[in-house]
């Protein structure tokens, strides 16, 4: 069990650093699939969450959806039920007072996040009951700190501890951004929960953020607010990751069933990015037994022409990905450095250009510049920092006598 001091400090600098936002973290419901009462992941100003209903069309607009194919029609990629013995959708529990565990990595460890995370044993994992050999993601909101943690081919060991092929933690209360060229639990180095169409909000009639899609194709490129690319085509009208569409003002949406008309109404307003390799069109949302799959099934009737290209400007290439500093750790001390079982331990740290902060193998995730924590035994403790332009770790021992 995490020592008590280490949760009163997380909420104390939860709520003092916490920018205006809609809604509180602590209003989450807890549960799997749960509502979030009012909370909006994301400040206001975030690109998921940015009205872009009156932004330019990109200049390639047209013949990139040629490219995609006219006629591909959107494809809602989540419902009610099973399909070949799995739930349809990708799936996210809201946790509170959950101990942290270990996460090992066997693929991306170079470009996620480390633990400690605080994701259940009962995580439902993408495809359950029978998550198979597809994404498996794991996405887990944690109401008490409010942190986003999310992993991409995520299995559970018989300790409760988790392996992934990549993991990335997320700050629900400012907006992060993933080192350029770095993966996430998504290709396009994005958070995944914030693009899902949930049910919950679907139900009180609006969604107010842009939602997930992938296409078949991608290039070797990605534009805001993506960071990694994962191409699979040269041609230079495939997509790069971050890519938005956005539901033409024209087109018609009045005949459709509530449900798809609420989702067609955000792709008006808020469009939809690309974030992943995948079929085409194949828009995201959480698994719910309280969809309308007839309804759903509506959003088929729309074609990929009735859709445009939001203006891509930055477009990021090998050629002119952003470059800057890493972090810098001026300090990374433990008071004291050498403790009697059960006493308490000051870690405090000082960097500049710094993003977020992680601290392993305890704690986790923190925003602030110290914790207090109880070592059980003699550890080496690693502070994290990352920004944009990469990462920068430093060390402290602590003996425990």
């Amino acid at each position: 069990m995490r020592p008590i001091l280490i949760s009163i400090l997380f909420i104390l600098c939860a709520v003092s650093s916490a920018p205006a936002q809609n809604g509180s973290c602590g209003n989450m419901s807890l549960a799997q699939g749960s509502g979030l009462n009012g909370f909006v992941s994301f400040p206001s100003d975030n690109a998921w969450n940015r009205n872009i209903a009156t932004a330019p069309v990109d200049p390639n607009s047209d013949a990139i959806i040629n490219f995609i194919g006219a006629s591909t029609t959107l494809h809602p990629d989540f419902g009610a039920g099973e399909y070949q013995g799995s739930t349809i959708g990708i799936p996210y529990v809201v946790v509170g007072g959950q101990r942290f565990v270990k996460i090992g990595f066997n693929a991306y460890g170079d470009e996620s996040d480390p633990g400690p995370m605080p994701v259940p044993k009962t995580a439902p994992i993408e495809g359950y009951p029978n998550p198979g050999s597809g994404d498996r993601h794991v996405l887990v909101l944690d109401r008490d700190n409010c942190w986003l943690y999310e992993m991409f081919g995520a299995h559970v060991l018989k300790n409760g501890n988790w392996t992934a092929a990549s993991a990335a933690v997320w700050d629900l209360l400012n907006n992060e951004q993933r080192p350029y060229t770095w993966t996430s639990a998504d290709a396009a180095g994005l958070p995944v929960f914030p693009g899902l169409a949930r049910y919950d909000e679907v139900a009180a009639g609006a969604i107010q953020h842009a939602l997930r899609f992938t296409l078949k194709l991608s290039r070797a490129a990605f534009t805001p607010p993506a960071s990694h690319w994962a191409a699979n085509s040269s041609n230079g009208l495939a997509a790069p990751m971050g890519m938005r569409l956005r539901l033409k003002a024209s087109y018609d949406i009045s005949g459709f069933p509530q449900q798809s008309k609420v989702i067609l109404t955000a792709l008006q307003r808020y469009g939809m990015i690309m974030a992943d390799n995948g079929s085409s069109m194949f828009v995201s949302g959480m698994p719910d037994d309280r969809w309308n799959n007839d309804d759903l099934n509506a959003l088929k009737r729309v074609p990929a022409s009735a859709f445009e290209v939001v203006l891509m400007d930055p477009v990021y290439t090998q050629a002119n990905v952003p470059q800057g500093p890493n972090p810098m750790i001026a300090s990374f001390t433990a008071n004291p450095q050498t403790v009697a079982k059960g006493m308490p331990v000051i870690l405090s740290w000082s960097a500049t250009n710094a993003g977020y902060f992680v601290v392993s193998p305890q704690v986790g995730a923190i925003r602030g510049t110290s914790v207090t924590l109880v070592p059980a035994k003699t550890t080496t403790y690693k502070l994290s920092v990352t920004n944009q332009y990469g990462r920068s770790t430093a060390t402290v021992k602590v003996t425990v006598q």
